[in-house]
């Protein structure tokens, strides 16, 4: 029997469609994605539902694709950005960019961007412009690969960003930014001596996918501000923000409870089970957020957070158990403070080669190679890590997913 939740989440979920048998039988599975999408709209429609999506109090939007395929939902308008600012507005490290009226600036993945591109199409009168979000958050990039962007693209960025500080009383701003993105633009600020033209944030939130323990560095190491991991989906809103205080997450959970079931048994690693009553259009009771995470004491307590470490279905089995991208993160970390992407790429088996070939494509902060005997700890790190040789291949260029967001594995086909 799985945990039965609050009367009160049972109370406001029992004339769902969706739920109507678990409220009978007294039991609440863990919700899938697929099952949000099973039957759509009409596992979700009630009476109240129907009179706010006609008064226009909620309206069906689509994911952004990001980590899955696009998901139908039904919230209220900008719910995502409202739970942003909500959080914006009250972290000791951010606070004072949203007191100061600060606007947000938003360097993120390209579909992220089409996005709000799309939902101002709908709209045109209500933002100032088609990469604008409302009167406050301006959404930057326009290249599906940051590492493709060109001179110009990065001058017409930092011009948008000059003009949003120039209007400022004191010249600050608040980034939000995959943390990929923005070590690739330092990357082109180095290369073309642009620094200058680049008026520095008041603060700083990575959020959208994982960021890299190096990329993490980079960012505290060249911004002098403060500098914070943020946790959401869009579905649910923004849960967790990082304590570089404690090294542990700060819950944001207002309408929400977690809890934490292991990826298999004796496993660290644990899937997020939220339930959530922030939409209350679509309210989800135990819902499989997709995410994994570490605790201090590799124990189930939420309270014990200390990583998002990556998607569940990116998940490698290996002889030793689950292993997630934050995993293989810090044994590459380790090594050297010099990658900036990596992948593993599983090549398909073939006769003779029962496993097939494995490789870890890295790139470099400096487009150079690991030296020799770094290369050898790294085949040697990543072997004892997967159980399987991995050898290490430099590359200049690594894709970015067609997400918009790096993928720590390509699997064999």
């Amino acid at each position: 029997m799985s945990p039965m939740p609050s009367p009160h989440v049972v109370d406001r979920v029992r004339n769902i469609p969706l739920y109507r048998e678990s409220v009978a039988r007294g039991d609440f599975p863990i919700l899938e994605k697929a099952q949000i999408a099973q039957g759509f709209p009409d596992n979700w429609m009630t009476p109240a539902l129907a009179g706010a999506l006609a008064t226009g109090e909620a309206e069906y939007v689509l994911s952004t694709g990001t980590n899955h395929a696009r998901m139908q939902l039904i919230r209220p308008p900008l719910f995502l950005l409202r739970s942003y600012y909500r959080l914006w507005s009250e972290h000791p490290d951010l606070r004072a960019t949203w007191e100061a009226d600060g606007k947000r600036i938003s360097l993120t993945t390209v579909l992220a961007t089409e996005h709000v591109a799309r939902v101002n199409a709908k709209n045109p009168a209500a933002t100032p412009g088609a990469r604008w979000l409302d009167d406050r958050t301006l959404y930057l990039n326009r290249v599906h690969d940051p590492a493709h962007w060109d001179r110009p693209d990065v001058c017409r960025m930092l011009a948008e960003i000059r003009e949003i500080a120039d209007a400022h009383p004191s010249g600050t701003y608040h980034l939000d930014c995959s943390g990929p993105h923005l070590a690739h633009l330092v990357r082109k600020l180095d290369a073309w001596d642009l620094w200058d033209d680049f008026p520095l944030p008041g603060s700083i939130v990575h959020a959208y996918e994982y960021t890299p323990l190096n990329v993490r560095a980079l960012l505290r190491d060249r911004f002098d501000c403060p500098v914070v991991d943020l946790f959401g989906s869009t579905e649910l809103g923004y849960l967790y923000s990082s304590d570089p205080r404690t090294g542990r997450y700060r819950p944001h959970l207002r309408d929400m409870s977690v809890e934490l079931v292991p990826v298999a048994p004796g496993s660290g690693i644990h899937s997020l089970i939220v339930t959530s009553l922030r939409n209350p259009f679509m309210p989800l009771v135990r819902y499989r957020s997709g995410d994994c995470v570490r605790t201090a004491d590799d124990s189930t307590d939420p309270g014990l957070i200390t990583a998002f470490c990556g998607r569940e279905k990116e998940l490698l089995d290996t002889p030793q158990g689950p292993v997630a991208q934050a995993d293989l993160d810090a044994h590459v970390t380790a090594v050297s403070d010099r990658v900036l992407i990596f992948r593993v790429v599983e090549a398909p088996a073939s006769a003779g080669d029962v496993q097939g070939r494995t490789t870890l494509e890295y790139v470099t902060f400096d487009d150079e190679p690991l030296d020799a005997a770094r290369s050898r700890r790294l085949a040697e790190t990543v072997q004892d890590l997967l159980g399987r040789e991995c050898a290490p291949v430099h590359r200049t260029h690594v894709p970015i997913g067609r997400s918009g967001k790096y993928a720590w594995l390509e699997r064999s086909r």
